[in-house]
């Protein structure tokens, strides 16, 4: 069965930087999109960005830009989410998504068929 397992989450203090990494495992997804949410306690599954299908075209939500980087690697297959400039509001479960539908706004969490188990990032004032 298809899975995808992330890592690189921690905790960190406001201002700093973390680097997660989301690689699949029991199938390739190099030929489809990819992208991270995430889920804060007590609050809904928020979108943070997502790549194209090559990795070429990236796109973030409107709290994360500017200080988040999404990339991916089809040669390992594997997509990174580059953290900079840290807060304590960044504070969540992050988790990788792959394969979206087509139609339904890419922002939406039930719009994407695959998930990881999720990765704590803890931001400290």
């Amino acid at each position: 069965q298809a899975q995808l397992v992330e890592s690189g989450g921690g905790l960190v203090q406001d201002g700093g930087s973390l680097r997660l990494s989301c690689a699949p495992s029991g199938r390739t997804f190099s030929n489809y999109a990819m992208g991270w949410f995430r889920q804060a306690p007590g609050k809904e599954r928020e979108y943070v960005a997502h790549t194209s299908v090559t990795g070429k075209y990236t796109y973030y939500g409107d709290s994360v830009k500017g200080r988040f980087t999404i990339a991916k690697d089809n040669a390992k297959p594997t997509v990174y989410l580059q953290m900079s400039s840290l807060r304590p509001e960044d504070t969540a479960v992050y988790y990788c998504a792959a394969y979206p539908r087509v139609g339904p706004e890419i922002s939406r969490p039930d719009t994407w068929r695959y998930w990881g188990q999720g990765t704590q990032v803890t931001v400290s004032s």
